[in-house]
């Protein structure tokens, strides 16, 4: 196959553009900066993101290339169908309960990052031992989406994926590093416009293709190959209930969620992009679903793909950019290109920007450098960003490897950090013993289904286990070493507690600004 010329202009392009959208954003950054503190106008936008920006910015957040990617891929699969496409309802659920659960609290202590209240509940040392998993996640994330990326552009345009990711790479990491999330934000907006325009436009050619036959009929009858509907085996369904919990709970505790309901401009605007943005992911999923459904029902023999099929070439992850190169005309595989480079692209940005927010703020300005200036602490968060965003496109090279990190640390996140998060914002009496033990059981039993109320279920009865002790003097106070006796967040009275892990599901009390 000969070099893309015309797809490598256009890529070129919306690369240029992006990154032109980025600039601007980072002087209107600076515009907006003069009066307002320069390290929350990074991470949070100065608290006045409005509800326009908020919804394209949380829904580009999710609509990732691994999301449009996964999605079709998952209805191609003859062992899945498109009754495994969970992440749609997961991520759209996700987003209802982030809302209207967690909203409230986190705004009502006009939190930064996710790691604010972890660190105010169970000290800086817990807290920076928990910084570690989201933190893998994100760059693992960011990494992972380059290698997608650098994949996808050698089926369309035939270039090494390597220079692919170095594009994408510093691409990324410019416009992230000069506006923040202001630059973000903006550049999610065209991101997702292209994600939109240029999938919708490639289906009706991949339906009306010779090759394929009415994906109504193969949905449930047998064909080229199983019914793209699937079905959920007895067996299975543990697995699916496991999966469908971890994408609805565990997309919860990340950076980049929380990142976008701390920057609006009040909590009735943060609820508000929560719930519009799950309903943005789930009607997002309707092109890679019908595009999945397309490649169950082609006859590659009658493409110039030909025999083996994807599946039996182990090119399933790929089904995506293979449709569009084989089903499409070339000018309008061209746009579906730019839909993954888009989709890649908006997650990308805000998992680098997660991570180098955390660092700056958690671990830098909290731990390493606690009178740092706002200056400093901004060009910890610039240096960081350049650092993680190397580190990632060197990881991107190992592309299946990549995966596996990724995919290990957010089991993580979801198994350690959720509930950490539920305790600190729901069950203040909870303490470091509690967290740390928690930490512990989770960390050794992550591979089991029922990890995460293990390990919410241990960091309550151990924290009211070790402040019984102390204060009923079970225990020398100098055994103390966490200091939970010297914190007001554990010297509530017992009774108070008692009632507590009796009726767990205490609500937040309503933010009043």
């Amino acid at each position: 196959m000969a070099l893309n010329i015309p797809g490598l202009v256009s890529l070129s392009v919306f690369f240029m553009l992006t990154l032109a959208i980025g600039i601007w954003a980072s002087w209107k950054s600076k515009k907006e900066q003069q009066n307002r503190n320069p390290t929350e106008m990074a991470i949070v936008g100065g608290r006045n993101i409005t509800v326009f920006i908020g919804l394209f910015t949380a829904t580009a957040t999710w609509v990732g290339g691994a999301y449009i990617n996964g999605t079709a891929e998952i209805v191609y699969l003859p062992s899945k169908g498109l009754l495994w496409v969970q992440a749609p309802v997961g991520f759209a659920l996700s987003l209802v309960i982030g809302g209207f659960f967690f909203v409230n609290p986190m705004r009502s202590k006009n939190y930064v990052t996710v790691m604010d209240p972890l660190q105010e509940t169970y000290g800086n040392v817990m807290g920076s031992l928990l910084f570690i998993p989201p933190l893998l996640g994100e760059v693992f994330w960011f990494a992972a989406i380059l290698a997608s990326l650098g994949a996808t552009m050698r089926v369309i345009l035939d270039i090494g994926g390597s220079l692919a990711i170095i594009i994408s790479a510093c691409t990324v990491i410019l416009y992230t590093l000069l506006g923040g999330l202001y630059s973000v934000a903006y550049t999610d907006v065209i991101q997702l416009v292209f994600i939109t325009l240029s999938l919708w436009v490639c289906i009706p050619f991949a339906l009306v293709n010779s090759a394929t036959e009415s994906i109504y009929y193969t949905a449930t009858h047998q064909s080229y190959q199983d019914p793209w509907m699937g079905k959920i085996e007895q067996q299975y369904l543990g697995r699916w209930l496991d999966d469908f919990f971890y994408l609805v709970l565990g997309s919860i505790p990340w950076q980049t969620y929380f990142q976008r309901v701390l920057s609006a401009a009040s909590p009735g605007q943060a609820r508000l992009i929560s719930y519009l943005s799950a309903l943005g992911c789930f009607l997002m999923a309707i092109p890679s679903v019908l595009i999945g459904a397309v490649a169950a029902s082609t006859d590659w023999n009658q493409t110039s793909y030909g025999l083996p099929s994807p599946l039996e070439r182990g090119e399933s992850a790929m089904i995506l950019p293979l449709v569009l190169h084989y089903l499409c005309p070339a000018y309008i595989s061209v746009a579906g290109l730019g839909a993954i480079a888009a989709a890649s692209m908006s997650s990308a940005d805000s998992a680098l920007l997660s991570a180098s927010s955390m660092f700056a703020h958690n671990i830098y300005r909290k731990i390493l450098r606690k009178k740092a200036t706002e200056t400093e602490v901004l060009w910890a968060m610039r240096t960081s960003t350049l650092v993680f965003g190397a580190g990632a496109a060197s990881l991107a090279f190992y592309s299946s490897s990549v995966y596996d990190l990724w995919f290990l640390s957010g089991e993580l996140v979801y198994a350690l950090l959720f509930p950490q998060l539920c305790c600190a914002l729901f069950a203040p009496s909870t303490n470091t013993y509690g967290s740390a033990a928690g930490f512990l059981v989770g960390l050794l039993l992550r591979l089991l289904t029922f990890t995460v109320l293990l390990t919410l279920g241990t960091i309550i009865a151990v924290s009211y286990l070790a402040a019984v002790l102390f204060q009923r003097n079970l225990l020398p106070r100098r055994w103390d070493v966490c200091n939970i006796m010297g914190t007001t967040s554990t010297l509530i009275p017992l009774q108070q507690m008692e009632k507590q892990i009796g009726s767990p599901t205490v609500a937040p009390e309503e933010n009043c600004d």
